[in-house]
């Protein structure tokens, strides 16, 4: 018995090793296909504690970048 338990585990140890080597998908999907800021958008449409913040974060941040780009543009 003891010599049948020595075998059982060393088959169960090179079936794990062969899973362990096993290849994975090269064509893996993304988890998920929202870009960050509709990803943002979409948390701050919910009613997630915490939503409104995120949308307000999300609103001063698009007046930062309006603000910016008018800074950057020179007059003609």
């Amino acid at each position: 018995m003891n010599r049948r338990s020595a075998i059982g585990t060393l088959v169960l140890g090179m079936l794990l090793a062969c899973a362990g080597c096993a290849r994975h998908s090269s064509q893996s999907k993304p988890a998920s296909t929202l870009t960050e800021a509709q990803r943002d958008s979409a948390i701050a449409r919910s009613t997630l504690p915490g939503a409104r913040t995120v949308g307000r974060a999300l609103e001063l941040s698009g007046r930062s970048a309006a603000r910016s780009s008018a800074l950057d543009t020179l007059p003609h």
